[in-house]
């Protein structure tokens, strides 16, 4: 792992006993000695602590950034209010999706956190595309936490009492003894919970502040992949990529009104011709919740068919593992459109056996944002 990069918490993770592992170009912690089932419901049950220092934090200056990323983007970033976050996709020529990412207004400047794979490519596509129309700082000096689960808002607010006033979607810049925290309410794991930017040079001694806390742990990879499966979340690079649409993916509620055909600022981003005629018709295939029956998980990679007997594989499944929280096996993947009606039975190949899926709604565990 020589050539990997580490977070400002590497040491902290060893400390604490991590199972170090290489992630999108970094060395990460995928479990701690509790374990990946545990871990993942400590985060449902009390609070759990992630790194995610990995992911590239991103700030947009000048009067003319907001129109200049909605160039980019199938959503409304000139109607986002100040002080609220939104999720966002980047989008390519033919319709696919570069990256995924939330966009924060912070008044005079948006903030933006993409995915740790992409965020070179991201920053080199805004400086080619909108370099011109506004300022492009990518940010090297802050880590980034995510504090989720339901006894996350009493212990982010033990130390930053006015986090407990946010709601679901809400940014601020708060003041702590640790400095000015770049907070979100949010997170990927279907909990209510927060992101946190800290610098640098205060972020270990915040961490261990938060660990401190009643009900608060340290969570590994393994269990965030997990509860982000359980709550109907894509991951960039499995689930969605240049070779799926926002509309095969089922992210069309990422899409506003305004930005769709007969809006006042339809179209003006990338592959809108597809993307807009997938909204208006519909897509040939979709993203589907499957629940396997028995106890054997369905994973990446597996091919979906029709029946027990087809020859030819009708999709195939792009995220599978076993839900913790729902007791059993959990998978997501793409079917054709008229195979992905909550209740269709599929058909998986496992070890050369021809398994039965049921197409599920998402997400397989209700998610409990503070709204």
């Amino acid at each position: 792992m020589g050539d990997l990069e580490r977070t400002v918490f590497y040491d902290l993770h060893v400390e604490l006993g991590a199972k170090m592992v290489p992630f999108a170009g970094y060395e990460m912690p995928v479990q701690y000695p509790m374990g990946v089932m545990k871990e993942h419901l400590h985060t449902r049950e009390q609070a759990g602590l992630f790194d995610v220092s990995h992911m590239g934090q991103v700030i947009l200056r000048g009067a003319g950034a907001a129109g200049a990323l909605e160039s980019l983007v199938p959503v409304s970033i000139l109607g986002l209010a100040e002080g609220r976050q939104r999720y966002a996709l980047f989008t390519d020529e033919d319709g696919g999706i570069l990256d995924d990412l939330m966009v924060a207004n912070r008044g005079d400047h948006l903030f933006l956190v993409v995915n740790a794979a992409c965020k070179a490519a991201d920053v080199a596509h805004m400086q080619a595309k909108i370099g011109a129309a506004c300022e492009i700082e990518v940010i090297t000096d802050r880590a980034l936490l995510a504090l989720q689960g339901p006894k996350a808002e009493a212990a982010l607010s033990a130390l930053v009492p006015q986090a407990a006033d946010m709601r679901f979607m809400d940014v601020a810049i708060l003041p702590s003894d640790f400095g000015d925290l770049w907070i979100s309410r949010s997170g990927y794991t279907g909990e209510d919970g927060y992101e946190i930017s800290v610098a640098d040079d205060q972020a270990v001694a915040f961490a261990r502040a938060l660990l401190a806390l009643e009900g608060v742990a340290p969570i590994g990879l393994g269990a965030r992949d997990s509860l982000r499966l359980e709550a109907g979340l894509c991951l960039y690079g499995n689930d969605i990529d240049t070779t799926t649409s926002p509309v095969e993916a089922a992210l069309e509620w990422a899409i506003q009104k305004i930005r769709r055909t007969g809006g006042e600022r339809a179209g003006g981003f990338p592959g809108a011709e597809r993307i807009l005629a997938e909204l208006d018709n519909g897509a040939a295939r979709r993203r589907v919740g499957l629940l396997p029956e028995g106890r054997a998980p369905m994973r990446a990679g597996t091919k979906l068919f029709a029946d027990e007997a087809a020859d030819t594989p009708i999709g195939e499944i792009t995220s599978g593992a076993f839900g913790p929280s729902i007791g059993r096996p959990m998978s997501m993947g793409y079917v054709p459109t008229e195979l992905a009606a909550e209740g269709t039975r599929l058909f998986a190949e496992v070890r050369g056996k021809r398994l039965p899926a049921t197409v599920s709604a998402m997400p397989f565990r209700p998610s409990t944002y503070k709204r």
